[in-house]
């Protein structure tokens, strides 16, 4: 008899961590889907590639903002509510485009001030739902590293299947159709949370102000060495990680590949993906049992072997391995990251560390950026390529000789040795 009931309190108990994890990925798919849609949509309705520029760094901008002052919004209200009601709203926002456009008109301001608003309100609910995996995790008895190389896997495997579906849905029903389906994806994710989440009572004391609750994540995170150690290292890799698929990849593929090199790119791409996929479930599946410090500096070492080779300016075959090479060296790197913050910081915290993280990862990019865009006309790509490597190097070296990063053990293995 107690056989037969533990099973369905068992499977009862995993609901929220599957909600959530499905959830993320109704919503990473709908923000592929609006990736390539509203700068369709701009072009297709502007034909001004300046005025395309200018919504996505209408896009850029208000996610950094949100990064870092929303959390404390999800923390004071909660972390469930915040991701419904981020949801309702950004789904609102984005229904708006195709509603407007189609009736009494969109004029390009209107349009501005929607694409401002959908990225300030997503990322706060997006904050919310990493909130809420640890405690989801914990009730179903499920280790952080197995949900959170879940996590990282659906994240991978949306990046790398949205981007095909929405350029195929776009040619199927239109630009602005797919808005529609985008908008719709947010109102699932938030009926799912609504319905299949259940959170727990959190003791957040005495409530001051909404600038005290920020300084107050600010001060945790300060405060705590590895976790400051760790919110540097992803701001240097982020600052140089994300130019490369946004400038140095393309640039490359124009080189090497011809001025039509766009779908040799796309299939290079895919190889980066792939990695990045194979190592999130790698991580989900034998995380726990890998050292930590250890495997996080083994991959940045591994990364930066792909960027000689690519200095080298290999065909397509080439090109792809080294792609595939430093997805499976970075992908474990999230999930890993991810899973030391949720041990570390307290559940009434929570949203406002992991923005904080996030703002200064984000933050970090566009600096990447316009530096290696410089670099690029200066230098040339071989040695953009080779600085890019050097400076996975050099983070390496710096992580390697910190103390700090001896503390990213389990709070079990720290208490077994103390024993």
């Amino acid at each position: 008899m107690s056989i037969g009931t533990a099973e369905p309190a068992t499977r009862s108990a995993r609901v929220p961590v599957v909600a959530l994890l499905g959830a993320n990925a109704i919503s990473m798919v709908g923000n592929q889907l609006t990736a390539l849609a509203i700068p369709w949509f701009v072009l297709q309705t502007t034909g001004s590639a300046t005025r395309t520029g200018l919504v996505a760094f209408f896009t850029v901008l208000p996610t950094v903002l949100a990064a870092f002052l929303g959390g404390a919004v999800a923390d004071r209200l909660g972390h469930k509510r915040t991701s419904v009601l981020a949801d309702a709203l950004s789904g609102t926002t984005v229904a708006f485009v195709p509603l407007l456009y189609h009736t009494v008109g969109l004029p390009f301001g209107a349009l501005l001030g929607l694409v401002f608003l959908g990225a300030l309100l997503d990322t706060p609910g997006g904050t919310a739902r990493e909130a809420l995996l640890p405690d989801a995790a914990g009730r179903a008895g499920i280790r952080l590293e197995r949900v959170n190389g879940t996590s990282q896997a659906i994240r991978s495997l949306s990046g790398l299947l949205g981007p095909p579906l929405a350029g195929l849905l776009i040619v199927v029903v239109g630009a602005s159709n797919v808005l529609w389906l985008d908008a719709a994806t947010f109102g699932v994710s938030a009926a799912v949370i609504g319905l299949a989440v259940t959170t727990p009572r959190v003791a957040v004391g005495e409530r001051g102000s909404y600038r005290d609750d920020i300084l107050a994540g600010l001060r945790f995170l300060g405060g705590d060495r590895l976790l400051r150690a760790l919110a540097t290292t992803a701001a240097v890799l982020n600052f140089l990680g994300a130019p490369l698929a946004a400038v140095v990849f393309p640039v490359y593929a124009r080189e090497v590949f011809g001025r039509d090199g766009a779908g040799e790119l796309g299939v290079a791409l895919a190889g980066e993906g792939i990695g990045a996929l194979v190592a999130a479930l790698l991580y989900g599946a034998i995380g726990h049992r890998l050292p930590r410090r250890a495997t996080l500096l083994g991959g940045l070492v591994v990364a930066s072997v792909p960027m000689g080779i690519l200095a080298a300016t290999p065909q397509l075959a080439g090109t792809t391995a080294a792609l595939m090479v430093l997805g499976l060296a970075t992908g474990m790197a999230n999930p890993l990251l991810g899973t030391v913050l949720q041990e570390r910081v307290p559940p009434e915290l929570r949203a406002r560390v992991f923005g904080a993280v996030l703002a200064s990862a984000l933050v970090a990019a566009p600096l990447g950026m316009l530096l290696v865009g410089s670099l690029l006309e200066a230098l040339g790509l071989r040695a953009v390529l080779l600085i890019i490597a050097a400076g996975f190097g050099v983070t390496t070296l710096s992580m390697l000789v910190n103390p700090a990063l001896r503390e990213m053990d389990p709070p079990t293995a720290h208490a077994a040795a103390e024993a």
